[in-house]
């Protein structure tokens, strides 16, 4: 499983730090859309990321945005964070309109960094750029 992220992100590098601290998560790989990896994806996958607004999961040939995104993730940890799923109850346009919200105010609501985020070296073969 592979996580595009914004890097400069206050709350996207919160969410990548917090994939890092889970064991469970140690399947899951990081590209940012600062660099080339995470560009090329974003690419294939349709989207701009000069303009991006969601985070983007691959896994094997299959892809996910938004809110399906963040609950495709959790399902990965294991428990108890599988019980996200109960997030698939509550529908998807109200979910992602919600997430869109977020993810259009995110510098302002949580900040953001001049400098993208950098692994620690212990965590650094997990990012693809």
């Amino acid at each position: 499983m592979i996580i595009v992220f914004d890097a400069q992100c206050l709350l996207c590098s919160g969410w990548v730090r917090f994939l890092l601290a889970r064991p469970a998560g140690g399947q899951i790989r990081f590209a940012s859309i600062q660099g080339a990896t995470g560009r090329r994806l974003l690419a294939q996958a349709g989207l701009n990321p000069d303009n991006l607004q969601t985070l983007l999961v691959i896994d094997g040939n299959r892809s996910w945005q938004e809110t399906a995104a963040i609950l495709r993730v959790l399902d990965a940890l294991g428990w108890p964070w599988k019980l996200a799923w109960l997030g698939w109850i509550a529908p998807a346009p109200l979910r992602d309109a919600a997430y869109r919200w977020f993810a259009r105010n995110r510098y302002r609501l949580f900040g953001r960094s001049e400098v993208c985020m950098l692994p620690q070296p212990q965590d650094a073969a997990r990012f693809l750029d």
